[in-house]
């Protein structure tokens, strides 16, 4: 009787099969199209871009004392060439000192005769390489 039994489920199993082909074929590729999804939607979402932590020593700046004195340069135009090396203007440097332009002009003349150059960032590179700025 068991066997019967088993008989007519597979009969029965079959029978499904064969009326429902179409929708059986029709989920398979909706799964089969939603893992292809899945698998295009993980390799677009994934960084690819790798972080490596690592030490990066950083040099300490140490002011070039003998150079700036050698050099003549006073403290107030030592102050106009650190505020040029930072990219302020004329106009910034002058509000930030509390100075006209003119003198901070005056000031920016001075340091190109003392250091030898003719533009600001000659001025600047010249002044970072006799570390006198950051």
């Amino acid at each position: 009787m068991a066997a019967v039994l088993v008989v007519l489920r597979l009969m029965e199993i079959q029978f499904l099969v064969i009326r429902h082909t179409f929708e059986i074929y029709a989920a398979i590729v909706a799964i089969l199209f939603l893992a292809i999804g899945i698998w295009v939607a993980s390799k677009l979402i994934r960084p690819k871009t790798i972080v490596v932590e690592k030490e990066i020593p950083v040099l300490q700046f140490v002011f070039n004392e003998p150079e700036f004195l050698r050099l003549g340069i006073s403290k107030r135009e030592l102050e106009v060439l650190e505020l040029m090396s930072a990219g302020l203007s004329n106009s910034e440097i002058a509000n930030k000192l509390f100075v006209s332009e003119n003198t901070v002009k005056t000031h920016v003349t001075r340091i190109f005769d003392k250091l030898d150059v003719r533009r600001r960032t000659q001025a600047v590179d010249k002044a970072k390489k006799l570390s006198l700025v950051r």
